[in-house]
């Protein structure tokens, strides 16, 4: 789709019975993302994701998207202290997670590391532009690629992680001007978030796109708001069984066997 110019759609999953849905709504890429630690598991920011659960829920949307490209994040700290524990979480990621790519936000430092994934079979997708697992270096998320400086060591980053190996690349929260010479940098499939328009697949966390979250970037308004919906679905449920509406179907014991309980 990249070669032929033809946008391609991504979005964040983190469950089987979603993916089953987005698969059918034809996206390409399914993103488990460490995203999961606030929007799953609750936390303030994505630097809590587990490991283990990383790689269940990875192999969960992809047991339910089978026939979609399924991407899996590797978590804060699960590639950043030795490269032999980095190859064997991302190979728990292909194995056991059943992944088809692994993501790393990466600059041009872990070129050596991408060498080895590549080397031992691991698709991997570089991660560059604003990196959320940094937030705490800079108090909090914030966008990157604002000065001539910053967008050129994030092109060299860029650059530095497809010769390495990198078959995909994601550029996050820049300047569209920067994505432009991402994209003139380099020649792998380059996914944008709230990067401008010219990258050749785009992605948002899914529950921002369902309007499930009391807060998004600007860069990712609601397309609906389910999360009304959800809220009133429910409250009706609580209202049915309030008044002892909620069993409307019965279950019937066989004929002439209602006599025969012993109390």
């Amino acid at each position: 789709m990249a070669r032929d110019g033809t946008p391609f759609a991504c979005l964040t999953c983190y469950d089987a019975t979603m993916a089953r849905w987005l698969d059918r709504a034809g996206v390409h890429v399914l993103l488990v993302g460490d995203t999961a630690a606030e929007v799953v598991l609750g936390h303030r920011n994505t630097l809590h994701m587990p490991m283990d659960v990383a790689v269940a829920l990875t192999a969960g949307v992809k047991r339910g998207a089978p026939g979609a490209v399924v991407m899996a994040d590797m978590p804060f700290m699960s590639y950043h202290a030795e490269e032999a524990e980095a190859m064997r979480n991302a190979g728990r990621f292909m194995t056991e997670g059943l992944a088809d790519a692994v993501k790393i936000e990466a600059d041009a430092s872990f070129a050596p590391l991408v060498r080895k994934l590549t080397r031992a079979g691991v698709p991997i997708c570089g991660h560059v532009g604003t990196k959320p697992q940094q937030a705490s270096l800079h108090g909090g998320y914030i966008s990157s690629g604002k000065t001539a400086r910053e967008a050129s060591e994030i092109v060299d980053d860029a650059k530095a992680l497809e010769d390495a190996g990198c078959v995909l690349l994601l550029i996050e929260a820049t300047p569209a001007e920067v994505t432009e010479r991402v994209l003139e940098a380099t020649k792998v499939p380059l996914i944008g978030i709230g990067a401008g328009p010219a990258c050749h697949g785009q992605i948002l966390v899914l529950q921002d796109l369902l309007g499930l979250t009391d807060w998004q970037p600007g860069f990712a308004p609601p397309v609906v708001r389910l999360g009304d919906s959800i809220r009133d679905a429910c409250a009706a449920w609580v209202e049915r069984v309030g008044k002892r509406e909620a069993n409307e179907h019965r279950y019937e014991m066989k004929p002439g066997e209602s006599g025969k309980v012993v109390v």
